[in-house]
């Protein structure tokens, strides 16, 4: 009889059982202080290479001249898509003098927030934590089941927290890590097996509009996009709509270095050279710029591609090598869950969290 242990992968385990919490055993989780700037907050981003950290507000009480501080009360999650949103506010954003109409639908925490960087203070990260309104924060419990936070990512959620009984989080689980852990175990699990081995043709993923930039236009137009349609990454296109090129919303971490806020005004392509380059100082190794598929290519290698390029989303190129469509990690986990037998609704335009 095959003994059945959580988090241990075996012919007789159901991976739609297993506890979602024991893929992040050992994790270090890094939060944010609320009052801290977003400046500060993202250099804690780039200097723990992560990509997002929750954002906490501890409740002081002071009571006969002692201070009692209260548990940690999470107010949102603080993100790259953030920092973008914020770039965006400050340089472009700010509606004209006397624009009444533009200042009321703006509401009061971006109104704070521009206030304060016309008068050249420092903005808490709490008041920008969700300013792009696309990483929430979403906390589960550690006995929920990996199916439930697979059904969670394929709504768009990039990433949930895994709560303590005391309300402290005990880590984070992202839809990279549920990826990873699925596409390495595949062969435990012959669901999975059987899904990874289906084209992105049979599966209905890989034909959607593309969302892209010139090759010559400026990197702000690139995180524009990236906030007007609500996705992490855009495709830097050449002649005759050939990928030549991707900017992430990781990739800010590179203007917001030394506030190297020019690097706004080169052009997509200048900038993706320069992220390569800067890549290639910090690991040692030559970045070979691997983003795309074809529609024939099966659902396990898309899965590896993103894995190995530590990226989001992949490209989807037909013959000619021009980009047709897309297929992101959110795209996995629908294709994962409805596989599972979940009945996943469509992704409603302009509601999504990633729509891509």
């Amino acid at each position: 009889m095959a003994i059945h242990r959580e988090g241990i992968t075996t012919e007789t385990h159901d991976w739609t059982m297993i506890k979602a919490s024991s893929l992040i055993k050992d994790q270090k989780v890094i939060t944010i202080d609320g009052s801290l700037p977003v400046e500060e907050a993202c250099n804690l981003l780039i200097e723990n290479n992560i990509t997002s950290a929750p954002v906490y507000e501890s409740k002081v009480k002071e009571v006969s001249e002692t201070t009692i501080v209260h548990p940690r009360s999470y107010v949102g999650m603080f993100d790259y898509g953030d920092v973008i949103a914020y770039i965006l506010l400050v340089l472009q954003n700010m509606p004209p003098p006397g624009d009444d109409e533009a200042q009321e639908s703006m509401n009061f925490e971006i109104k704070d927030i521009i206030r304060r960087a016309v008068e050249g203070r420092e903005v808490p990260v709490r008041l920008a934590s969700d300013l792009s309104q696309k990483n929430p924060f979403y906390s589960i419990l550690p006995e929920a089941t990996l199916l439930s936070a697979v059904e969670e990512f394929a709504y768009g959620i990039h990433r949930v927290c895994v709560l303590n009984p005391d309300g402290s989080i005990k880590g984070i689980l992202s839809q990279s890590n549920v990826a990873r852990y699925l596409y390495t175990n595949q062969r435990s699990f012959s669901d999975i097996e059987r899904v990874m081995n289906k084209t992105l043709r049979q599966l209905g993923l890989g034909v959607s509009d593309v969302i892209a930039v010139n090759a010559d236009s400026p990197v702000l137009d690139a995180l524009s996009l990236m906030s007007k349609y609500g996705v992490s990454s855009v495709a830097v296109i050449g002649h005759m709509g050939m990928v030549l090129g991707n900017i992430s919303m990781t990739d800010v971490k590179f203007v917001m270095r030394s506030y190297k806020h020019q690097l706004l005004w080169k052009t997509c392509f200048q900038f993706v050279s320069l992220v390569r380059t800067q890549q290639g100082v910090e690991d040692g190794q030559d970045r070979i710029p691997v983003f795309d598929v074809r529609l024939d290519t099966t659902l396990g290698f898309t899965v590896a591609k993103l894995l190995a390029t530590k990226s989001h989303r992949v490209w989807v190129v037909d013959e000619r090598e021009k980009a047709i469509g897309v297929v992101s990690l959110t795209d996995v986990m629908r294709a994962i869950a409805a596989n599972s037998g979940i009945e996943i609704k469509p992704l409603q335009k302009g509601k999504d969290i990633e729509k891509q």
